[in-house]
């Protein structure tokens, strides 16, 4: 059986694009931000059809964050950015691959290991970001 597609989320980047007080309480922004990507683990990502692998990939204060059914989180022991991109890494080149961030460093990083990318508007109630890459 072919493994699902793969939408890696930028934990820190998606919570930080809206300021909507998450830096009173990052954990507690970032559970929130899991718990709001349970459905797109069945549904899927901007134009990556579900069900896909869900990663959260969480860092710094958030890094304690648990999994849940439909989603997998990843804690970050250094760099957030660096872990997304080992896991972009890891998944194999012909396994479909979308990263939600709207960190442009990031999105170049991950667009030279084959993944598409998206931004935080995509996972955001009322988004639909268009993927960008292959």
């Amino acid at each position: 059986m072919a493994a699902l597609p793969l939408v890696v989320v930028d934990a820190a980047n998606v919570v930080g694009s809206v300021p909507d007080g998450w830096w009173r309480d990052r954990h507690a922004a970032a559970e929130r931000l899991r718990d709001r990507l349970v459905p797109y683990a069945a549904d899927g990502v901007a134009a990556l059809p579900g069900p896909v692998d869900l990663v959260l990939v969480v860092e710094g204060a958030a890094r304690a964050v648990a999994s849940v059914d439909g989603v997998r989180c990843v804690a970050a022991p250094g760099e957030g950015d660096d872990t997304i991109v080992a896991v972009v890494a890891e998944r194999g080149r012909d396994r479909p691959c979308l990263v939600v961030t709207a960190d442009r460093a990031l999105r170049a990083r991950v667009a030279a290991l084959g993944a598409a990318v998206t931004g935080p508007s995509a996972v955001r109630p009322g988004g639909g970001g268009k993927p960008t890459g292959p």
